[in-house]
Protein backbone atom coordinates (compact mmCIF):
# COMPACT_ATOMS: atom_id res chain seq x y z
CA UNK A 1 0.00 0.00 0.00
CA UNK A 2 1.39 3.37 -0.96
CA UNK A 3 1.88 6.18 1.55
CA UNK A 4 -0.93 8.13 -0.13
CA UNK A 5 -3.34 5.17 0.11
CA UNK A 6 -2.41 4.64 3.76
CA UNK A 7 -3.10 8.29 4.59
CA UNK A 8 -6.44 8.21 2.73
CA UNK A 9 -7.47 5.05 4.62
CA UNK A 10 -6.39 6.41 7.99
CA UNK A 11 -8.23 9.65 7.32
CA UNK A 12 -11.43 7.76 6.49
CA UNK A 13 -11.11 5.78 9.74
CA UNK A 14 -10.56 9.07 11.58
CA UNK A 15 -13.80 10.47 10.13
CA UNK A 16 -15.71 7.27 10.84
CA UNK A 17 -14.53 7.12 14.45
CA UNK A 18 -15.31 10.81 14.91
CA UNK A 19 -19.05 10.15 14.78
CA UNK A 20 -19.34 6.38 15.26
CA UNK A 21 -17.00 5.67 18.15
CA UNK A 22 -19.01 4.09 20.93
CA UNK A 23 -22.13 4.00 18.77
CA UNK A 24 -21.79 0.61 17.08
CA UNK A 25 -23.03 -2.31 19.13
CA UNK A 26 -22.84 -6.04 18.45
CA UNK A 27 -20.75 -5.61 15.33
CA UNK A 28 -23.06 -3.07 13.68
CA UNK A 29 -21.16 -1.06 11.12
CA UNK A 30 -21.97 1.88 8.86
CA UNK A 31 -18.75 1.73 6.86
CA UNK A 32 -20.41 1.11 3.49
CA UNK A 33 -22.66 4.15 3.93
CA UNK A 34 -19.82 6.31 5.21
CA UNK A 35 -17.59 5.28 2.31
CA UNK A 36 -20.31 6.35 -0.09
CA UNK A 37 -20.80 9.67 1.76
CA UNK A 38 -17.04 10.18 1.56
CA UNK A 39 -16.90 9.30 -2.15
CA UNK A 40 -19.60 11.81 -3.14
CA UNK A 41 -18.51 15.43 -3.55
CA UNK A 42 -20.42 18.02 -1.55
CA UNK A 43 -21.81 20.30 -4.24
CA UNK A 44 -23.95 23.35 -3.62
CA UNK A 45 -26.01 25.92 -5.45
CA UNK A 46 -26.18 28.58 -2.75
CA UNK A 47 -22.87 30.45 -2.58
CA UNK A 48 -22.71 30.72 1.21
CA UNK A 49 -22.78 26.92 1.48
CA UNK A 50 -19.14 27.13 0.45
CA UNK A 51 -18.61 27.79 4.17
CA UNK A 52 -19.87 24.26 4.87
CA UNK A 53 -17.32 22.88 2.42
CA UNK A 54 -14.61 24.90 4.18
CA UNK A 55 -15.64 23.42 7.53
CA UNK A 56 -15.38 19.93 6.06
CA UNK A 57 -11.98 20.57 4.52
CA UNK A 58 -10.72 21.88 7.87
CA UNK A 59 -11.02 18.31 9.19
CA UNK A 60 -8.08 17.38 6.97
CA UNK A 61 -5.84 19.90 8.67
CA UNK A 62 -6.96 18.70 12.11
CA UNK A 63 -6.23 15.11 11.12
CA UNK A 64 -2.76 16.00 9.86
CA UNK A 65 -1.92 18.19 12.84
CA UNK A 66 -3.35 16.19 15.74
CA UNK A 67 -3.04 12.57 14.64
CA UNK A 68 0.10 12.63 12.51
CA UNK A 69 2.63 14.85 14.31
CA UNK A 70 5.46 12.49 13.38
CA UNK A 71 4.77 12.88 9.67
CA UNK A 72 5.01 15.85 7.33
CA UNK A 73 1.89 18.01 7.75
CA UNK A 74 2.17 19.62 4.31
CA UNK A 75 2.49 16.29 2.50
CA UNK A 76 -0.54 14.83 4.29
CA UNK A 77 -2.66 17.91 3.55
CA UNK A 78 -1.52 17.84 -0.07
CA UNK A 79 -2.60 14.18 -0.38
CA UNK A 80 -6.00 14.84 1.19
CA UNK A 81 -6.59 18.05 -0.77
CA UNK A 82 -6.55 16.17 -4.08
CA UNK A 83 -10.27 15.58 -3.56
CA UNK A 84 -12.99 18.20 -3.08
CA UNK A 85 -14.98 18.25 0.14
CA UNK A 86 -17.12 15.14 0.53
CA UNK A 87 -20.67 14.98 1.87
CA UNK A 88 -19.31 13.12 4.91
CA UNK A 89 -16.73 15.82 5.62
CA UNK A 90 -19.33 18.56 5.26
CA UNK A 91 -21.73 16.82 7.66
CA UNK A 92 -19.05 16.23 10.29
CA UNK A 93 -17.74 19.78 9.88
CA UNK A 94 -21.27 21.14 10.31
CA UNK A 95 -21.77 18.97 13.40
CA UNK A 96 -18.61 20.42 14.92
CA UNK A 97 -19.72 23.96 14.07
CA UNK A 98 -23.14 23.30 15.61
CA UNK A 99 -21.60 21.89 18.79
CA UNK A 100 -19.35 24.95 19.09
CA UNK A 101 -22.31 27.27 18.48
CA UNK A 102 -24.36 25.57 21.20
CA UNK A 103 -21.52 24.93 23.61
CA UNK A 104 -23.03 24.13 27.00
CA UNK A 105 -20.93 22.25 29.57
CA UNK A 106 -24.10 20.86 31.17
CA UNK A 107 -24.71 18.72 28.09
CA UNK A 108 -21.14 17.89 27.13
CA UNK A 109 -20.07 17.02 23.60
CA UNK A 110 -23.15 16.69 21.38
CA UNK A 111 -21.33 16.51 18.06
CA UNK A 112 -22.46 12.93 17.42
CA UNK A 113 -26.04 13.86 18.28
CA UNK A 114 -26.07 16.58 15.61
CA UNK A 115 -24.51 14.29 13.02
CA UNK A 116 -26.96 11.44 13.63
CA UNK A 117 -29.91 13.86 13.61
CA UNK A 118 -28.90 14.94 10.11
CA UNK A 119 -28.39 11.34 9.01
CA UNK A 120 -31.86 10.44 10.32
CA UNK A 121 -33.54 13.41 8.61
CA UNK A 122 -31.87 12.40 5.35
CA UNK A 123 -33.31 8.89 5.85
CA UNK A 124 -29.94 7.15 5.99
CA UNK A 125 -29.64 6.25 9.68
CA UNK A 126 -30.85 2.67 9.19
CA UNK A 127 -28.34 1.91 6.41
CA UNK A 128 -26.09 -0.38 8.40
CA UNK A 129 -23.70 -2.55 6.39
CA UNK A 130 -26.13 -5.48 6.48
CA UNK A 131 -28.99 -3.25 5.21
CA UNK A 132 -27.00 -1.06 2.87
CA UNK A 133 -28.48 -0.43 -0.58
CA UNK A 134 -26.09 1.68 -2.60
CA UNK A 135 -28.70 2.70 -5.19
CA UNK A 136 -31.17 3.95 -2.59
CA UNK A 137 -28.42 5.71 -0.63
CA UNK A 138 -27.19 7.47 -3.77
CA UNK A 139 -30.73 8.62 -4.62
CA UNK A 140 -31.17 10.03 -1.10
CA UNK A 141 -27.81 11.83 -1.15
CA UNK A 142 -28.36 13.28 -4.63
CA UNK A 143 -31.87 14.40 -3.65
CA UNK A 144 -30.25 16.34 -0.79
CA UNK A 145 -27.49 17.83 -2.95
CA UNK A 146 -29.98 18.83 -5.66
CA UNK A 147 -32.32 20.32 -3.03
CA UNK A 148 -35.16 18.06 -4.10
CA UNK A 149 -36.28 17.37 -0.54
CA UNK A 150 -39.53 18.73 0.93
CA UNK A 151 -39.91 22.49 1.51
CA UNK A 152 -39.91 21.86 5.31
CA UNK A 153 -36.58 20.06 5.12
CA UNK A 154 -37.82 16.49 5.29
CA UNK A 155 -35.31 14.48 3.30
CA UNK A 156 -32.66 17.17 3.78
CA UNK A 157 -30.45 17.79 6.81
CA UNK A 158 -33.00 19.58 9.01
CA UNK A 159 -36.73 18.98 9.24
CA UNK A 160 -38.90 21.78 10.64
CA UNK A 161 -42.56 20.76 10.85
CA UNK A 162 -44.99 23.50 9.82
CA UNK A 163 -42.19 25.67 8.45
CA UNK A 164 -43.54 28.73 6.65
CA UNK A 165 -40.47 29.19 4.44
CA UNK A 166 -39.04 26.94 1.74
CA UNK A 167 -35.85 25.59 3.32
CA UNK A 168 -34.57 24.51 -0.08
CA UNK A 169 -33.93 28.18 -0.87
CA UNK A 170 -31.87 28.84 2.26
CA UNK A 171 -28.24 28.19 2.99
CA UNK A 172 -27.55 25.18 5.22
CA UNK A 173 -26.41 27.35 8.16
CA UNK A 174 -29.72 29.23 8.17
CA UNK A 175 -31.59 25.92 8.01
CA UNK A 176 -29.63 24.76 11.05
CA UNK A 177 -30.35 27.95 13.00
CA UNK A 178 -34.06 27.77 12.22
CA UNK A 179 -34.08 24.08 13.16
CA UNK A 180 -32.52 24.89 16.55
CA UNK A 181 -34.94 27.80 17.07
CA UNK A 182 -37.88 25.49 16.42
CA UNK A 183 -37.19 23.86 19.81
CA UNK A 184 -37.61 27.09 21.79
Amino acid sequence: MSFSDRIQNEYFEYLYDYVCEGRAHNGISYKKLFMLLHDIEFTFTIDRDSNRASDGIELRRNFAYYTKPEEDYDIIVEILDKKPCSVLEMMIGLSIRCDEYLDDPRYGDRLKQWFWTMLKTLGLNMMTDDRFDRNIAEIIILRFLNREYDYDGKGGLFYIPKCNEDLRKLEIWTQLCWFLNSFS
